[in-house]
């Protein structure tokens, strides 16, 4: 039996050695970070040590990254009571605290008037469409680019930065929201007065550790280049997967995107039914966000973008990544092909969607 591959980076990265390592090392860290005793500070020293490699990272500020339980709780800390609005393609966490007003082309890249009253990620996690950040930002979610692309946070002229440790080979559980100096929040969670009055709560740290550790790493990795194969071998891959001849549409092709993200619909073949039936094949991939409790449903995203819904009925997502190689790619566009052939030949027998 052939092994598994994993094609499902976006929803998470697979957690990274030096993650790993850093977070064994932290568990035996007995202190609590807010104590002044010597087992206290030697558990601050590794937040501390971990805010950094995260600001780093980021091309922040240490004194400006706010350790969170993950990109969620980071984005209602930076959005919850500030009014802002958002385009329909942002991921539901934003979502949950903006108006989605803004106008979304069909080629998922949108259009702000008032950045200082909106929210905009910095990439899509089911199209991978990367957007152009306007200057004076209220709020950028940049969980899926992080790691992939740089950044420089203090250069870019946004209020408030969203992220997430297991997007780029650190824990789940663990997030951080990056802020512009000077910049006033007021903290959601109240208590303890931990990450300097703006999130109250114990700091996981052995998580925050693992963060720390992977972002440090993918900084590097990203420095060196891992990202440029993966960016070929997307482009090979989508290049074997779609085009009019085949019925098969490339979403985003017409943007500047992710270097490893593909989104395809197939009119006539179920998202839903893609997953299962490449599951079976051994492979992992997934049709929209993976933050829907297990649902699998048409695509909000390509609905925003315009598309019809059987359209977006139809959309999967393959997210590749630096440990997916070239030989793992051609299994999986070799069986994909056979599966659409097939649905494609029962759905027009039937007249219906496969």
């Amino acid at each position: 039996m052939s092994r598994r591959v994993y094609l499902d980076w976006n929803a998470t990265a697979p957690l990274r050695p030096e993650a790993r390592a850093a977070m064994v090392a932290a568990l035996d860290a007995v202190g609590n970070p807010s104590s002044v005793h010597a087992e206290g500070r030697a558990a601050r020293a590794i937040v501390e040590r971990a805010r950094a490699q995260v600001a780093e990272a980021l091309g922040a500020q240490a004194a400006d990254v706010v350790f969170t339980s993950g990109a969620t709780e980071a984005a209602a800390l930076a959005c919850a009571g500030r009014g802002l609005v958002c385009a329909g393609v942002e991921h539901e966490a934003v979502l949950a605290w903006c108006d989605p007003a803004l106008a979304v082309d069909g080629a998922g890249r949108v259009a702000v008037a008032d950045p200082a009253r909106s929210a905009l990620q910095a990439a899509n996690s089911e199209t991978g469409v990367v957007q152009d950040l306007p200057a004076g930002l209220a709020v950028s979610d940049l969980t899926q680019a992080f790691g992939k692309l740089p950044l420089a946070f203090d250069w870019s002229g946004i209020d408030a930065g969203i992220v997430s440790a297991h997007k780029l080979g650190g824990p789940k559980g663990v997030g951080a929201l990056v802020l512009r100096r000077g910049l006033d929040l007021t903290a959601i969670l109240r208590g303890g007065g931990q990450e300097m009055g703006r999130r109250a709560g114990t700091e996981n740290v052995a998580g925050i550790a693992g963060f720390g550790a992977a972002a440090a790493a993918a900084a590097r990795d990203l420095a060196e280049g891992v990202w440029e194969p993966v960016a070929r071998l997307r482009k090979i891959l989508e290049s074997e997967l779609s085009g009019p001849e085949n019925g098969t549409i490339l979403i985003g092709k017409d943007a500047p995107r992710l270097p490893n993200t593909i989104c395809l619909a197939t009119p006539g073949w179920k998202g839903e039914t893609q997953v299962m039936q490449m599951d079976l094949a051994g492979f992992a991939i997934s049709a929209g966000s993976a933050c829907s409790s297990g649902k699998v449903r048409a695509s909000r995203v390509l609905e925003a973008m315009g598309f019809s819904p059987a359209v977006a009925a139809s959309a999967i997502r393959i997210s590749l990544g630096p440990g997916v190689s070239e030989d793992d790619a051609g299994r999986f566009a070799e069986v994909w092909r056979a599966a659409r052939a097939k649905a494609l030949a029962r759905a027009g027998a039937r007249g219906g969607e496969g």
